[in-house]
């Protein structure tokens, strides 16, 4: 049976918060719902986002916007095979006038992080951005520096060009909350996009009503009160082991499709982000649907095809799919 646990007046709160964060980003960003919505739930979870395009889709605007949105610092990080750890993370300085070493702190002490192609950047430097992600901190000369709260990465990868490129192993993309993989906008939007351009709004003040960093902490702690029944956690568990091929229903064919199914972080992953959308709903329970909302963004990083799925051109997406047709609702 399913109860509330978090106030009407919190629930309330909580959908006015979110409404504002969108009314920003109305004004900077056409389009692009699916990203907006993911940027928004990954931020009420404190989680991190890897998105996936071609150049040019509005990725550095919306991170920027994200920033704006809730009063945040904004970094951007062009990743080059030559980008060191200690160019993200810091490094000490050497003061000749008092002969002391100062540090001096990297890009990825903000709030928001673009870490633009990270795929550029070696493997050397990518877990040193990773460790930032997962710790919430970097270490430099042996001292601990904590980043900022909220902290948030999104790091961009572009699918066409693979020269010169480090791909992310399977273990470190499921540190990444979502994923989320961007297309074109339609005629209409691109007009639109022009039309901005060309009056100017992509450049004016923002007129909405920013977020503080304490709303955007209390969003946090909302959203871990969101109720989960113990049948949807069942249900979230038979969903990500059924990817495994070890659920309560069998799907035919996925042990010729899946070379790797979803980790544990996969199963809280889903748990977290129907969290987050039940209370942009207004709900303080999850349901069923709200497990379903996202469920390409959680896991399509999260599965390994199999070498026959590839030569068929079997999508990921269509992997998740069949899983969530197969295994029944709560």
């Amino acid at each position: 049976m399913s109860r509330d646990t978090v106030p009407p007046s919190d629930r309330t709160k909580a959908g006015a918060l979110c409404e504002r964060i969108d009314a920003v980003f109305e004004q900077r960003v056409v389009g692009q719902a699916q990203l907006r919505q993911s940027l928004v739930v990954a931020l009420m979870c404190g989680g991190h986002v890897l998105l996936e395009s071609v150049p040019g889709l509005a990725k550095t605007t919306a991170a920027q916007t994200l920033a704006q949105a809730v009063s945040g610092s904004f970094h951007r990080i062009q990743c080059t095979p030559d980008l060191m750890p200690s160019d993200i993370v810091g490094t000490q300085v050497f003061n000749y006038g008092t002969s002391q070493f100062t540090t001096q702190l990297g890009p990825v002490h903000a709030n928001v992080v673009l870490l633009d192609e990270i795929n550029r950047s070696s493997a050397k430097t990518q877990s040193a951005m990773l460790e930032a992600m997962q710790e919430r901190q970097t270490t430099i000369a042996g001292e601990v520096h904590p980043v900022p709260s909220p902290f948030m990465v999104l790091a961009t990868q572009n699918p066409i060009e693979e020269e010169g490129t480090h791909v992310l192993p399977e273990a470190q993309m499921d540190r990444f909350l979502l994923k989320e993989v961007l297309d074109y906008p339609d005629a209409d939007e691109e007009v639109e996009i022009l039309e901005r351009i060309s009056d100017g709004r992509m450049t004016r003040a923002l007129r909405s009503d920013r977020l503080g960093l304490d709303e955007v902490a209390w969003l946090q702690r909302t959203v871990d009160q969101v109720y989960v029944d113990r049948a949807i956690r069942r249900y979230v568990v038979d969903l990500v082991a059924t990817t495994r091929g070890r659920g309560p229903v069998q799907v035919p064919g996925l042990d010729r499709l899946v070379r790797m199914g979803a980790s544990p972080r996969g199963s809280i992953s889903l748990m977290r982000v129907a969290q987050a959308v039940a209370l942009r709903a207004g709900r303080g329970h999850v349901v069923p649907e709200d497990v379903h909302a996202m469920r390409n963004a959680v896991l399509r990083h999260r599965i390994v095809r199999s070498f026959d799925a590839i030569a068929d051109d079997v999508s990921t997406e269509s992997i998740i799919t069949s899983v969530f047709d197969a295994v029944p609702v709560p």
